[in-house]
């Protein structure tokens, strides 16, 4: 056992010493620079400030508005994906004619660039030249057309309309993976015995497909909190739509101040970190869940 051990740890070492050199570095640095007044332009002549930058960033509303904005975006946008991915998963499941088909259309928004599908979305509700508006007025809904990335009453529900297109797929590829690999029998079982079929769902399938729910429920949560491209593609530095890496990014490339913004940065990693654990252990997710 010993041996086998030391051989498990000698396959990892390459793996480990690749992700140290380009994620724990960067992370200890951003750390470092956190507990500094450094900038761009003194990245080589800082001083040490202590909690300083931790202290502005939790006085600031600014910021406690950027979490809240992540944090409505993360559980309004996972939670209408996890449904429309369980009801997608559910009709690729069934046998349909040209379901082969069907599953490679449905993958599409998932696979086009978030930068891209973030740029087409913005030029179909520009309030000008976009087609959403055209559409609306057409139809009698809208009487004039209207900015919806610049509204700040508008702004942030369009941002989740345009991940829930993107995302939902994603959702879908994984719950279809794990309603494939269900047992037949029992649901010839149920069949047999005339069990209603809405009862067949929660009682058979939702049960034995939760695990995999609940991985794809975690990989998307922590996707959504560290949502970047998305709002700065549409809605800019935008105090109604701005996330907690806009707000980073804003004060370490914009500002150049890279203490605060590397408090910024640690912040999110920390939230990220706690949400992990909180849905692991909520969620009872277990990496041998499978066995």
């Amino acid at each position: 056992m010993h041996q086998r051990r030391r051989a498990a740890w000698l396959f990892l070492l390459p793996m480990l010493t690749v992700l140290a050199g380009v994620a724990g570095w960067p992370l200890f640095r951003t750390v470092f620079f956190s507990f500094t007044d450094a900038t761009l332009a003194t990245l080589d002549g800082f001083q040490g400030v202590g909690l300083d930058n931790y202290l502005w960033l939790v006085r600031d509303p600014v910021w406690w508005r950027a979490v809240w904005n992540t944090l409505v975006f993360t559980v309004v946008s996972v939670g209408i994906e996890t449904a429309l991915g369980l009801g997608i998963a559910l009709i690729l499941n069934a046998h349909l004619p040209g379901r082969g088909l069907l599953r490679a259309a449905v993958l599409i928004p998932w696979a086009i660039p978030t930068v891209v599908s973030a740029q087409m979305w913005g030029w179909m509700f520009h309030d000008l030249y976009g087609v959403v508006n055209a559409i609306l007025m057409g139809l009698g809904l809208i009487a004039e057309p209207r900015a919806w990335t610049a509204d700040p009453d508008l702004a942030l529900p369009v941002v989740i309309a345009v991940d829930v297109w993107k995302s939902t797929p994603f959702m879908a590829l994984l719950i279809l993976a794990a309603l494939q690999m269900l047992p037949r029998d029992l649901y010839e079982a149920a069949r047999v015995d005339g069990v209603h079929p809405v009862k067949v769902f929660v009682r058979i399938t939702l049960p034995l497909i939760r695990p995999a729910l609940m991985v794809a429920v975690l990989f998307r949560t922590l996707d959504a909190l560290r949502v970047f491209d998305l709002m700065y593609v549409l809605t800019g530095n935008s105090r109604s739509t701005m996330s907690m890496s806009v707000y980073a990014r804003q004060y370490l490339i914009d500002f150049q101040d890279v203490g605060y913004g590397s408090a910024a940065a640690t912040l999110l990693v920390l939230v990220l970190a706690v949400a992990t654990v909180l849905a692991v252990t909520l969620g009872r997710v277990r990496v041998d869940a499978g066995r």
